[in-house]
């Protein structure tokens, strides 16, 4: 599959990492960068990430055979509706938004009725970096990609996008939004949450310089996360909020028993849970 002209919206790590992966794969003729910020824009252009670029987001999507959008989840509809009358009627649209429910219902808000060419996704990569110069061609090489496919998208689309990936070395698999929200709610979101929340706890001790110069491997592996960009996390959380309300629920009840555990000096139960939680993750991380 070769894309005569990709334009980006939101030409970050994940945007750009995508840039440079299909043109290492020899994937793509043209790449175009879309946002606001041409400052940006023009660094992504130096950096050989994209060949042009345009602030204006019609003038951007004109021409181009795929268009992905890579913007924080609580901007989808806004780029949908200014895109949407500039698309060509075969031009396939896809995006990286973490959340898939909502990035549906911001496209039929801005379309009306869902496109036969739209065909959500979600690359389950990247790093606690952000912005064009952390994009590397091989951000995709083996990591997952999940498609959400609308009741409208043509099998030709999800066939498009799906090669799209395969090319920069992506695993391809499909799911329902809705699937997709729940276990992302649990091995994404969640993480990411409570990570911000111990760093901020943390930050806001009195004695805050102290423990953070004795911070061991451990706090810096758990909390690596925490440097990840906070308005994309602030509309993950709340743009996939029944999902993870359940989920810090869940977690909540846990720990309010561990913590009574600890209290109550019950050792078989605290053993119980570790050793329950290693051969867990040895089972399924390992």
């Amino acid at each position: 599959m070769i894309i005569k002209q990709l334009t980006i919206i939101g030409v970050g790590l994940i945007g750009g990492s995508l840039a440079r992966g299909l043109r290492a794969a020899g994937a793509v003729q043209r790449v175009v960068g879309a946002s606001r910020d041409e400052q940006h824009l023009q660094r992504a252009q130096t950096l050989g990430v994209i060949d042009d670029y345009e602030t204006d987001l019609g003038r951007a999507v004109e021409g181009a055979d795929v268009v992905f959008i890579a913007v924080p989840v609580g901007a989808m509809e806004d780029v949908l509706r200014r895109i949407a009358p500039h698309l060509a009627a075969d031009t396939v649209v896809t995006d990286a938004g973490s959340t898939k429910a909502s990035v549906i219902a911001a496209a039929r808000a801005a379309f009306g009725d869902l496109p036969a060419n739209f065909v959500p996704g979600h690359p389950i990569a990247g790093t606690e970096n952000s912005g064009v110069e952390a994009a590397i061609p091989d951000l995709y090489r083996g990591r997952r990609v999940i498609l959400t496919p609308t009741e409208a998208s043509s099998p030709a689309a999800v066939s498009r996008v799906r090669a799209l990936w395969q090319a920069v070395g992506a695993e391809v698999v499909e799911t329902s939004a809705e699937h997709h929200d729940h276990v992302l709610a649990a091995t994404s979101h969640l993480p990411h949450l409570l990570a911000f929340a111990l760093v901020d706890t943390l930050a806001r001790l009195d004695e805050k310089q102290e423990i953070f110069d004795y911070a061991a491997g451990g706090f810096r592996d758990f909390t690596r996360i925490a440097s990840s960009d906070p308005r994309m996390w602030h509309d993950i959380c709340l743009h996939n909020e029944t999902a993870l309300l359940d989920m810090l629920d869940r977690f909540t009840d846990d720990l309010s028993r561990l913590r009574q555990a600890i209290a109550e000096d019950d050792g078989d139960y605290l053993l119980e849970v570790f050793s329950r939680a290693k051969a867990a993750r040895d089972e399924f991380c390992g």
